[in-house]
């Protein structure tokens, strides 16, 4: 047998059982779990969340739906992780990091938030453009919840990959109907008749979207165009799991991108709100120090404030430092943390964040919300220089908000966010200096990156840039970690391979009994819609420990 189909059959097993193990959130039951008889009298808790991102603070908000008291700690001075803002002189207010999502539809409004119905008050406005991708040679604008708009755009720029562009898409759709599918049908599979019911989930479930994307395009030009949002999911082709491109980009582009008014933090902000009414807590400026253990099961954590107890603890900080940093040292942990140190860790960023004080993105015409610059159809090479922090060379993005709706930015100014992908180890020389406040080297080098990259982007996009800037912000891999805890950095937690897919992407429950993870780090993977599945996943998973 070829080797290629020897290893294809386990990694197909291991496909279809991470798929069955994700039901649970695709068809959340609330029925099915069992409600609390009585809540934990004065200040006791059923369970204590490390970190307020969306993964913990929607594994809180379940609890607290099913009559459970959760208690939220948080290391930072307003909840959300990343799904959060600040605030700046001259009425500027910045978002830390949402872009994009896909959300629900109530009543002709968007303002669904997968599993909370009762959250009614955060209202998500679409992008009228998908998005912008520009390339040396093509200028391409994606219809928001129009694919065959998009198949057909393509196809007129590329006529003789008309029916390629065709089937590659089919092949995007087919994945995320067999996916659909399955958890529909449970565990009542006919495993001998697997390839013929589920075809492109037998075909594509373990490979990677180059795979994917090669098996149809041969066109490289077309290739680079089509994967124009690896920068969402931090891996070129080669290594990204399709999985983990072609079902978001395919529900991306059939139910279009929307963002909240009010920005990210109102997300965080609606479930904290969420948490409170029903009896749970969320306390900031609040660090963990310790994951309390004994006999192999968590029973609480400490904090400076002191110690708290309960039924579970659930960690929605990186996966990396709750084992490493909050737990004591366990030889028991010896696999489960050789398994941790062979999965790669996803890139951070370099962000700049600029207030303007005139209304340049007016002025200039531009319409769209968000651009990808590209300086090439090469994805390998520019995730190369995103490794490297070549900001000279590497693609961007940039955020044009005040074209979303009115109000945006205070009246007659323009806020806008500058972001390119990034290793860690470029600004691993000043780690130890920054942990200490010694930051003269660390901001020069900070501010000679911004300065390229505002350089570049005024030369393409928006004439007089700097001129206008009434205040700038620079956030680097080492601000990511000053605020999140992520360890190096990171903004999308462990890269989305395929062998970092579950089941092989560690799961929430963890070998500590009453511990569990939610977020990122954990499954099914990264992005708004994900880490609140995970939370909602972490919850069923308690459920199931509780009876």
């Amino acid at each position: 047998m070829p080797d290629g189909q020897h290893q294809s059959r386990p990694r197909r097993r291991d496909l279809l059982r991470s798929i069955v193990a994700s039901i649970p959130v695709l068809t959340l039951d609330w029925d099915m779990f069992p409600a609390a008889r009585a809540q934990s009298a004065g200040d006791g808790f059923d369970a204590v969340i490390i970190g307020s991102g969306l993964g913990g603070l929607s594994c809180a908000a379940a609890l607290a739906r099913k009559g459970y008291k959760a208690l939220v700690l948080e290391q930072h001075d307003r909840p959300g992780g990343y799904a959060t803002t600040f605030a700046r002189p001259g009425g500027f207010v910045f978002d830390v990091s949402l872009h994009s999502t896909v959300v629900g539809e109530r009543n002709g409004v968007r303002n669904l938030i997968s599993g909370f119905p009762e959250i009614t008050e955060v209202e998500f406005v679409p992008h009228t453009t998908l998005y912008r991708a520009i390339f040396p040679e093509h200028d391409i604008r994606v219809p928001p919840r129009d694919v065959p708009g998009y198949v057909a755009a393509l196809s007129r720029l590329f006529p003789d990959e008309k029916e390629n562009i065709k089937a590659l898409f089919e092949d995007m759709k087919g994945l995320t109907r067999d996916v659909g599918k399955l958890s529909g049908a449970g565990a009542k599979v006919d495993m001998s008749r697997f390839p013929s019911e589920f075809p492109h989930l037998y075909r594509w479930g373990a490979k990677t979207w180059g795979e994917m994307l090669g098996a149809r395009i041969t066109n490289p030009t077309l290739a680079g165009i089509v994967s124009s949002l690896w920068v969402y999911f931090g891996l070129p082709p080669s290594r990204l799991s399709a999985m983990y491109y072609a079902m978001p980009l395919t529900g991306y582009l059939e139910e279009g991108g929307y963002y909240p008014k009010g920005k990210s933090q109102k997300i965080s902000d609606a479930l904290v709100k969420f948490i409170e009414a029903r009896g749970g807590k969320v306390v900031l400026k609040s660090r963990v120090e310790r994951i309390l253990v004994k006999d192999g099961a968590a029973y609480g954590v400490k904090c400076a404030s002191g110690e708290y107890r309960a039924r579970a603890v659930v960690s929605n900080a990186n996966a990396w430092d709750t084992f490493h940093t909050l737990l004591e040292p366990d030889p028991r942990l010896k696999d489960y943390l050789a398994r941790m140190e062979s999965m790669s860790v996803s890139l951070s960023c370099l962000q700049v964040f600029l207030g303007l004080k005139q209304d340049l993105v007016g002025k200039s015409g531009i319409a769209d919300t968000e651009i990808f610059y590209a300086p090439g159809y090469d994805v390998e090479a520019d995730y190369r220089g995103a490794l490297a922090a070549d900001v000279a060379n590497c693609g961007y993005c940039v955020t044009l908000y005040d074209n979303l709706y009115k109000g945006y930015s205070p009246p007659g100014k323009n806020t806008i966010n500058v972001i390119v992908l990034q290793g860690y180890d470029h600004w691993r020389k000043y780690e130890a200096d920054y942990r200490v406040g010694r930051k003269a080297a660390y901001r020069a080098e900070k501010e000679r990156m911004a300065d390229i990259l505002l350089a570049r982007v005024e030369k393409a996009l928006l004439p007089g840039l700097r001129k206008a800037i009434e205040v700038k912000e620079i956030g680097t891999p080492l601000t990511n970690f000053r605020y999140t805890g992520n360890y190096r950095g990171a903004i999308y937690g462990w890269d989305q391979t395929v062998d970092n897919t579950p089941p092989r992407r560690l799961p929430n429950a963890t070998p500590i009994r009453n511990l569990y993870l939610a977020g990122a780090w954990t499954t099914p993977g990264h992005g708004y819609g994900a880490v609140i599945a995970s939370g909602l996943q972490c919850f069923g998973e308690i459920m199931k420990a509780w009876g």
